[in-house]
């Protein structure tokens, strides 16, 4: 006796689950350039690797004879694929499922979901477009309820098991803005991604009108903190999560892969010698010199719009992933501030989470001070970055390129582990900078001197004669001044040295969004 008349029935039914929200509404996502839910996970895996779990599930209808006459889909879509090879977990709203709104849910998907991909210790990849929380579900309901969030203990172990990436492809509301920013990177996409807790109408309620662009536009977002990348297409936010993950191990049970090194470790850039300009209120391009000591074409700049005064990406060192931190002196001089140390708590918990090493390049004055700065409660972030630091347990290294002063300065590295660590010879360092402390720390003896400003220059030459970094060597305070040109070469020697020293497993400090 054959199933073939129960395979039959099977294939009937995937089949009206595959048709999604019907012809109607996917005309609609056609006709306004959209792709849907099952065409966006074809162009983000690999061919043919998609296998769906809960194919089947739905609300059925039927006919006299018990027989489904209809079955409407859940608005999530998800299963077992692989990314350049390697198995994923991919998870998609399908928006033409009465806006993928909550009233369209089906219990228990979303958590197994999660779950699936926390057990089976493999990347997750939400493709996000939903508008929240649907008044009409509560007529259905019969009834209303208090609200819980199902399954998201395991959202929450997630981020300290698996690499998570969150992209939001069309309005992203409530509970879909929260799966945004439960991730370890989150793109959104110009003009057609917007990103909020409550859209225009609820907003409108309490006597703010605004469009969807000024409330919750992908700019916005990325200046807030909210995403780390906006992207003009959905192609290259595919890209973009593609990218991310051929950083990562596939879990924090694993370490991430050395690719076949495509650039010589000992490439020396002639151009280094001259990078940082002698007068020390001049700026120069920090990312210039990132892209020249690290594998070429490798640097992938995360969170660029956010806390600007701190650069922060993946990179490669001869083949080694690393997770790599520097200073920007075109936004506050380099100075932390209180968007800046939020930014280095969430990158410098994220690589140890992952185990990547860190190469710091500094150039930090300090927190950026003011009035402004004290009500941002810049302190309060300040040792909360200065924590991230001291709890990392990855290999770390330190290149001073030139200032290092402060609080903030004191958090390029910690302190009391072996310093893997290299200065310019354009190193300045101390508590605070002769320009900004000399009038404070010599206020008598310059008010009492008969030429205050004659007084102040003496002064200020007197003590840059002790700034030099060479005295900071002698002293062992400075363990290794180094031509500029030699940086590729030394990190690449740090990146082979540090490799065995990574340590797989969980850790007690992991990422938080």
């Amino acid at each position: 006796m054959s199933w073939e008349k129960e395979v039959e029935e099977l294939n009937r039914l995937k089949a009206m689950t595959a048709a999604m929200g019907g012809e109607a509404a996917l005309e609609r996502r056609r006709s306004s350039g959209r792709l849907n839910v099952r065409e966006r996970i074809e162009k983000l895996v690999d061919a043919d690797s998609f296998r769906e779990v809960g194919a089947l599930t739905g609300r059925p209808e039927f006919d006299e004879g018990g027989r489904v006459s209809n079955l409407a889909p859940g608005n999530l879509i998800f299963g077992r694929a692989k990314i350049d090879s390697r198995p994923v977990c991919v998870a998609g709203d399908d928006y033409s499922v009465v806006g993928s709104a909550g009233g369209a849910t089906v219990p228990g998907k979303f958590a197994m979901c999660e779950k699936m991909a926390n057990e089976l210790r493999i990347p997750l990849v939400r493709l996000l477009e939903s508008t929240g929380g649907n008044s009409r579900s509560l007529e259905q309901l019969g009834r209303t309820y208090i609200p819980q969030m199902e399954g998201w203990e395991t959202v929450v172990e997630n981020m300290g098991t698996i690499p998570v990436v969150a992209l939001g492809l069309g309005p992203v509301a409530g509970i879909g803005a929260a799966k945004m920013v439960f991730s370890h990177y989150a793109v959104m996409v110009r003009e057609r991604s917007h990103m909020f807790m409550a859209g225009p109408p609820l907003v409108a309620r309490l006597g703010e009108v605004v469009t969807k662009e000024e409330l919750g536009g992908a700019e916005l977002q990325a200046r807030a903190g909210g995403v780390d990348e906006v992207v003009d297409t959905e192609e290259e936010a595919f890209a973009c999560a593609k990218r991310f993950l051929s950083y990562l191990p596939s879990s924090v049970y694993e370490l991430a892969e050395r690719t076949v090194p495509q650039d010589d470790p000992h490439r020396k850039d002639e151009w280094l010698i001259k990078a940082v300009p002698q007068e020390r209120r001049r700026v120069y391009d920090m990312r210039r010199i990132i892209k020249s000591v690290f594998d070429s074409g490798s640097f992938m700049e995360m969170t660029q719009r956010y806390g600007a005064s701190v650069i922060t990406g993946l990179a490669r060192l001869d083949g080694w992933p690393v997770a790599v931190m520097a200073s920007d002196p075109y936004r506050y001089g380099g100075a932390w501030t209180a968007e800046s140390n939020a930014k280095v708590e969430r990158f410098v918990d994220f690589a140890n989470t992952f185990h990547l090493p860190v190469v710091n390049l500094v150039d930090v004055p300090g927190f950026l001070i003011g009035r402004d700065a004290e009500m941002a409660g810049t302190i309060r972030s300040g040792a909360r970055a200065l924590s991230s630091v001291f709890q990392a347990k990855v290999p770390w290294c330190t290149v001073l390129v030139r200032k290092v002063f402060g609080v903030a300065g004191a958090s390029h590295a910690n302190h009391a582990r072996y310093h893997y660590r290299f200065s310019w010879p354009s190193g300045d360092w101390g508590s605070i900078p002769v320009e900004g402390g000399v009038a404070s720390a010599y206020r008598d003896e310059i008010a009492k001197a008969e030429d205050p400003d004659a007084m102040l220059s003496l002064i200020e030459a007197r003590l840059n004669q002790v700034r030099s970094p060479f005295r900071a060597a002698m002293a062992f305070d400075c363990e290794d001044i180094i031509d500029p040109r030699e940086t590729r070469p030394l990190l690449c020697e740090f990146a082979n040295n540090v490799a065995k020293l990574r340590e797989p497993g969980p850790v007690a400090t992991a990422l938080r969004p």
